[in-house]
């Protein structure tokens, strides 16, 4: 399917790896011109010379941490005149309802939840100038099934799909569609870790924690960061223009829900 994006520019936070390279890599494949952002320069530049290489976009790096005012403004600069936007960000580390002090939440705040908006408050305006625009967010199925050892990923990526909620309605008119992709696990060095600590926690290999995660996936399996870029490449094409404010979850089937 030609998804009609070809030429325009999309800006795709934390992308060197993971989720976010699997979406920068379907934006890529669709002829999307990309800015990739990570915090570690590195990995970021060989990752966006393997898109080059492959797709034959272009491609500008911004290394930063787009979780402070510092690293958001670098990509804002280098960002403006986006037609797409692709949020993400790392999520904060599991625990116990008792762990979390002040600091913690609002260290989860600014990843999850207030970084996003201002990078939408900066870029939208301008999409909805030009009368066309896509917005994404990566948050989490824990917006639809929140899971108890992560209640600063719940409460952060709840309070951003409350916003996206609202703000998606008022966009909608000019043109631009703001939506939230809600990942399950998929095998990515979060998953990884987490697995870890399952197999820390239980006194198990970590292979084993996997294949216990796995068994309650009806799926039976991680989900692949390719599937999750195709599926974010989607929702930034010409044929989503109808979807307004959903939240898409890509669990394999491990919350069971009807809505």
């Amino acid at each position: 399917m030609d998804l009609g994006i070809r030429g325009k520019r999309a800006l795709v936070c934390a992308s060197s790896k993971g989720l976010g390279r699997g979406c920068a890599e379907a934006l890529a494949e669709a002829g999307v011109d990309l800015v990739m952002n990570a915090r570690g320069r590195e990995a970021l530049e060989q990752a966006a010379q393997e898109i080059r290489d492959r797709f034959g976009v272009t491609v500008t790096t911004v290394a930063c941490d787009v979780t402070t005012p510092e690293g958001q403004e670098q990509l804002i600069e280098a960002a403006q005149g986006v037609d797409i936007l692709v949020t993400n960000a790392g999520g904060p580390p599991p625990g116990m309802w008792t762990d979390w002090d002040r600091e913690d939440f609002i260290r989860a705040l600014d990843a999850n939840m207030l970084s996003p908006i201002a990078l939408i408050k900066a870029l939208v305006p301008g999409m909805m100038e030009r009368g066309w625009g896509r917005v994404v967010n990566i948050t989490s199925q824990s917006v639809k099934s929140p899971i108890p050892q992560l209640g600063l990923s719940n409460a952060a990526r709840a309070g951003l799909t409350g916003y996206v909620a609202g703000t998606s309605r008022q966009v909608a008119p000019s043109g631009v569609t703001i939506n939230n992709l809600l990942p399950g696990i998929h095998d990515t060095d979060r998953a990884a870790s987490l697995d870890d600590g399952v197999s820390k926690k239980e006194g198990i290999s970590a292979g084993d924690a996997r294949k216990k995660r796995e068994a309650s996936i009806p799926a039976r399996r991680y989900g692949t960061p390719a599937e999750f870029g195709a599926t974010c490449a989607f929702l930034c094409s010409q044929h989503a223009g109808f979807m307004v404010g959903q939240n898409v979850l890509l669990d394999g089937g491990a919350g069971n829900q009807t809505m």
